[in-house]
C-alpha cells in the first residue's frame, strides 16, 4: 500500500508544480507586454524575464524528476503484482526501483525548494 500512498503524494506535488509552472509563465507574459519607457526600466524587465525563464527551468526540472518517480513507483506496484501472481523472487530489482523513485523524489523536493528561493528572493515591497 505504502507505494500507492507515494504515488498520491507525488500526483499532488505534481499539481502544485503545474500551478507554479502556470503563474510563472502569466507573470513573464505580462512583463513581455509592457513598454518601457527608459533604459533602466527596460533592463528591469529584462531581469525579470529572465528570473521567470530561471523559474520555469525548475520547475520543468522538478516535474519531469516527479513524473521519473511515479514511473518508478508504477514499476514498483508491477513488480509487487507480478511477484506475488507468478511466485517469483522480485525483492532486489523492487527495492531498487523504490529507492530510485525515493532518490528521484528527492531531487524534486531540492529542486522545488531552490524556485521557491528564487522566486523569494527577488520579492521587494513598497516603493522602489
Amino acid at each position: 500500500m505504502a507505494p500507492v500512498f507515494l504515488l498520491t503524494g507525488v500526483g499532488a506535488m505534481l499539481s502544485v508544480l503545474s500551478g507554479r509552472l502556470g503563474r510563472a509563465v502569466d507573470r513573464a507574459r505580462l512583463v513581455e507586454g509592457r513598454d518601457a519607457a527608459t533604459d533602466l526600466e527596460r533592463d528591469r524587465l529584462n531581469a525579470e524575464l529572465k528570473l521567470q525563464e530561471r523559474r520555469c527551468k525548475l520547475i520543468y526540472a522538478a516535474m519531469t524528476l516527479c513524473v521519473l518517480c511515479a514511473l518508478l513507483i508504477c514499476s514498483v506496484i508491477i513488480g509487487l503484482f507480478a511477484s506475488s501472481f507468478f511466485e517469483i523472487r522480485l525483492g532486489v530489482p523492487i527495492g531498487l526501483l523504490f529507492v530510485a523513485a525515493m532518490l528521484a523524489f528527492i531531487a524534486a523536493l531540492v529542486v522545488f525548494v531552490r524556485e521557491v528561493h528564487l522566486a523569494i528572493s527577488n520579492l521587494k515591497f513598497g516603493p522602489r
